[in-house]
C-alpha cells in the first residue's frame, strides 16, 4: 500500500502548492481577471449592440477588429521581450534595469504604431475583402465592407493610446502592482459602454452614428483608460521608483538593447506571426459564406469572455516563475511553473462546465437568423471542449517565455499554427466537403501535438535561466 501512495503524494506535492502559494497567485492574478472579465464583458455588451443594429454591420466590426487583433498582439510581442528582463530586474530590485526596460518599450511601439498606421491606410480595404465571400449577394458583401472601414478609419485614432497603456500597464504588473490597471481597465470600459448606447442608438440626444459610434466609444475609452494609468503612476513615483527619472533621458544602454532584441524579437515575430495565423484561419472559415462570419463573430466574443480566467494565469505564470528566475531560485521556479500548469487547468475544466450550459442562451440576444444562432452556440460547445488543451499550452508557453527560451516559444507558437493549424484549416476548407462544425473541432484538436511539444520542453527544464544576474 504503501509503494502505491508514494508516488501519488509526490506528484501531488509536484502539482499543488501550499495555501501561501495560492494566496500569492490570487494575489497577482484576480485583478487581471477582473480587469479582463469586464473588459471582455463590455466587449460582448459592445457585440450585442452593434449586432442590434444589423448582421451585416456586425460583421463587418468583427472583421475590423480581426484585423486589428493584429495590430495589438504585435504590440504585447513587441513589449514583451523588454517585460522578461523587467520582470527578472524587479525579482533582483534593480530599478534603473526596469527604466531602461520601460524606454525599449516605448521606442518598439513607435515602430509598431508607425507600421500599423501605413498598412491599414493604404491596405484597409483589401485586407477586409479578403473576408468576404457570398456570390449570391453581392448587395450584403459592398455593405458589409463599408461598415468595416468605417469602423477601421475611426480605430485608427485609438492605436496610440492603447500602445502607450500596454507600456504603462506591463511595466506596473511586472514590478508587482496589478491594480491599478485593473481600476484603469474597468473605468475603460463602463466608459466605452456608456458612450456605446448614446453614440450607436443616439440616446439623450447624441448623434445615432451606428458602427462608427462603436468606434467613437472605444477610441474616447482608450484615452481615459492611458489618463488614468499615467496620472497615478507618476503621482504616486515613491511607490512606483520606476518613474522616478524616467523620462531623464529615452537612452537605452546599447548592451542590453540589444539583450532585449535577441530574445524579444522572436516574440514580437511570434505574436505578430501568431495572430496573422488566428486572422488566417478566420479566412478560411469565412469561405464557407457571411452566415459563418457572423456566428463566429458571436462564438468568438463570448468564448474570449470566458478564457479570461486561462489567459490571465499566463500572465500570472510570466510573473511569477520570472520572479522566482530573477532571484536565482530555480527550485522555487519549477515547482511553481507545474503548479500553475496544474493550476490552470483545473479552472478550465470549471470553466467549460459552466460555458457548455450557457452556450444555448447568450447567442439569442443577438438579432440576427436561427441559423447564425444554432451554429454559433454549436462553435461555442467545440470551443469549450478543448479548453483545457489550450489552458496547457498557454501555462507553457508563458513558462518558456520567463527563462528567455523566446526562439523555443516562436517554434511552439506561432511554428505549430502555420507549420500544423493553417494547412490543416485551409485543405479541409477547399479540399473536403465537410462541415464547418467539423473542421473547426479537427483544427481545435490538433492542439494535442502542441501540448505533447510542450510538456517536453517544461520537462527538460531548458527555461532554467537567471537573465539578469
Amino acid at each position: 500500500m504503501q509503494s502505491n501512495l508514494t508516488p501519488w503524494r509526490s506528484m501531488k506535492r509536484a502539482l499543488i502548492g501550499d495555501r501561501q502559494f495560492y494566496k500569492m497567485v490570487l494575489a497577482i492574478v484576480i485583478p487581471i481577471i477582473i480587469q479582463n472579465a469586464i473588459t471582455n464583458f463590455v466587449n460582448l455588451l459592445d457585440n450585442i449592440m452593434v449586432g442590434q443594429v444589423g448582421t451585416e454591420q456586425m460583421s463587418g466590426v468583427s472583421i475590423a477588429n480581426q484585423l486589428l487583433f493584429v495590430f495589438n498582439l504585435c504590440v504585447f510581442g513587441g513589449i514583451s521581450g523588454a517585460g522578461i528582463f523587467s520582470a527578472q530586474f524587479q525579482g533582483a530590485d534593480n530599478q534603473e534595469g526596469v527604466r531602461h526596460c520601460f524606454r525599449y518599450k516605448l521606442w518598439a511601439c513607435a515602430l509598431l504604431l508607425g507600421a500599423a498606421l501605413a498598412v491599414f491606410l493604404m491596405g484597409g480595404e483589401f485586407l477586409i475583402t479578403r473576408f468576404l465571400h457570398d456570390e449570391a449577394d453581392p448587395e450584403r458583401v459592398a455593405v458589409t465592407l463599408a461598415h468595416g472601414m468605417a469602423y477601421l478609419r475611426i480605430l485608427l485614432f485609438g492605436l496610440l493610446p492603447f500602445a502607450l497603456t500596454q507600456v504603462y500597464a506591463g511595466t506596473l504588473r511586472e514590478t508587482g502592482e496589478t491594480k491599478l490597471p485593473m481600476f484603469a481597465g474597468i473605468v475603460a470600459v463602463f466608459v466605452n459602454l456608456l458612450f456605446n448606447w448614446l453614440l450607436i442608438f443616439g440616446n439623450l440626444g447624441f448623434p445615432k452614428l451606428g458602427v462608427e459610434g462603436a468606434a467613437i466609444a472605444t477610441v474616447i475609452s482608450r484615452y481615459v483608460e492611458l489618463s488614468i494609468v499615467i496620472g497615478y503612476t507618476h503621482t504616486h513615483a515613491n511607490r512606483y521608483r520606476f518613474v522616478n527619472g524616467l523620462y531623464a533621458s529615452l537612452r537605452v544602454p546599447k548592451a542590453l538593447a540589444q539583450d532585449i532584441t535577441v530574445k524579444g524579437l522572436p516574440l514580437l515575430i511570434n505574436e505578430g506571426l501568431w495572430s496573422m495565423g488566428m486572422t488566417m484561419l478566420a479566412q478560411c472559415y469565412s469561405v464557407r459564406g457571411l452566415d459563418v462570419v457572423a456566428a463566429m463573430n458571436i462564438s468568438n466574443t463570448i468564448s474570449n469572455l470566458f478564457s479570461v480566467t486561462i489567459l490571465s494565469m499566463g500572465s500570472a505564470t510570466a510573473i511569477l516563475v520570472g520572479q522566482a528566475l530573477g532571484s536565482g531560485d530555480m527550485e522555487e521556479a519549477r515547482a511553481r511553473a507545474w503548479r500553475l500548469v496544474a493550476f490552470s487547468i483545473a479552472v478550465s475544466v470549471a470553466t467549460l462546465l459552466v460555458m457548455n450550459l450557457i452556450a444555448p442562451l447568450i447567442p439569442q440576444v443577438y438579432r440576427t437568423s436561427d441559423e447564425v444562432r444554432g451554429l454559433a452556440t454549436r462553435l461555442l460547445r467545440i470551443w469549450s471542449l478543448c479548453m483545457p488543451l489550450m489552458a496547457f499550452c498557454n501555462s507553457a508557453y508563458f513558462t518558456l517565455r520567463s527563462g528567455g527560451k523566446t526562439m523555443i516559444t516562436f517554434l511552439f507558437d506561432s511554428g505549430y499554427t502555420w507549420a500544423i493549424a493553417v494547412p490543416l484549416a485551409w485543405c479541409l476548407v477547399h479540399l473536403t466537403d465537410l462541415s464547418v462544425l467539423t473542421i473547426y473541432l479537427l483544427v481545435q484538436l490538433a492542439d494535442i501535438l502542441k501540448c505533447i511539444f510542450g510538456f517536453i520542453l517544461m520537462k527538460k527544464g531548458v527555461w532554467l535561466n537567471n537573465m539578469v544576474a
